[in-house]
């Protein structure tokens, strides 16, 4: 089976219209693939919020970041161009916001503030006939604030167990101070009074002795009363 003549330089030009219409679709239908994460994923005030670029190709030429719902000039932050010695150039959204591009497309907004709340959304260039989008919503909020540190409330019955106990310990405190007073002077008493007690003096009587001892009176001198001499020797008697 021979092929005619004329389908031979048809089918070649049919092959390559073709996969040019294929080079075409697929770099259009692939900007879904670009994909922006938020890291923290909910910011707070004064905190730093990096918006990653996820699925951006290898080789671009450049990509720009948009603050509102419209890409165009009053609302683009700034554009990064790799090539260049001094890559970003700042757009007139940027204001007084500390954004710092880097070269994988993503961007750092440093000390976030709730009025940086809205759309962001990035374009990269990676030829003058396609352009890859992606876009996200960031809410920054405001710090809560902390509430005073408040005592919960306490029950009549935990109050009044804590007053009898504390009560009950008194007592028992005082008394056993008392006990140890106490015991202390009995203790001192016994013992001045066995350091006072003398030995007896003297044999010692046993019951049922009949033993009787009398003491012998002195002697006596009898003067006659009629005696006025000198002194005259008196007779002594011995009374027994």
């Amino acid at each position: 089976m021979e092929i005619p003549a004329g389908s031979q330089h048809a089918f070649p030009k049919s092959l390559l219209l073709s996969g040019f219409i294929l080079a075409l679709w697929v770099p259009q239908g692939s900007w879904a693939a670009l994909r922006i994460q938020k890291i923290p994923e909910q910011p707070q005030m004064n905190q730093d919020l990096l918006l990653s670029v996820q699925g951006i190709p290898n080789t671009f030429q450049d990509f720009s970041w948009y603050l509102g719902e419209e890409a165009n000039g009053g609302t683009m932050l700034f554009t990064y161009i790799p090539k260049l010695l001094r890559p970003q150039r700042d757009g007139s959204a940027m204001n007084q916001r500390d954004i710092v591009g880097f070269s994988n497309g993503s961007m750092l907004l440093r000390h976030a503030q709730p009025s940086d709340s809205g759309t962001y959304q990035v374009a990269v260039t990676i030829n003058p006939s396609w352009t890859m989008r992606a876009k996200t919503e960031v809410q920054v909020v405001e710090k809560p604030k902390e509430l005073p540190v408040t005592n919960p409330p306490v029950s009549a019955g935990i109050v009044a167990a804590i007053v009898i106990g504390s009560l009950a310990t008194g007592c028992m405190s005082v008394g056993i101070i008392a006990y140890l007073l106490v015991t202390r002077g009995w203790r001192a008493q016994n013992h001045r009074i066995t350091a006072t007690e003398k030995p007896e003096l003297g044999p010692s009587h046993r019951a049922g002795d009949d033993s009787i001892y009398e003491a012998i009176p002195s002697p006596v001198l009898l003067v006659s009363p009629c005696d006025t001499g000198p002194m005259n020797t008196a007779t002594v008697e011995r009374v027994a």
